[in-house]
């Protein structure tokens, strides 16, 4: 993965965690699980999108 790419994928995931201890202060449970249902999503997204590069580049040499 590329190194803009992963400090993009580390930034939004910050930044959706972040959201959620916002929303938590805020007390607004509807917002804390959508923002960690997200989250989650997202994180798990960048960990599916690195593993298919590497299983691609390993193809390819």
């Amino acid at each position: 993965m590329s190194k803009p790419l992963a400090l993009l994928f580390a930034l939004v995931g910050t930044l959706l965690l972040a959201s959620i201890s916002f929303f938590i202060a805020l007390r607004q449970p509807w917002m804390v699980l959508l923002c960690a249902l997200i989250a989650l999503g997202f994180i798990g997204y960048g960990f599916a999108f690195k593993a298919k590069l590497r299983k691609r580049n390993k193809q390819n040499r």
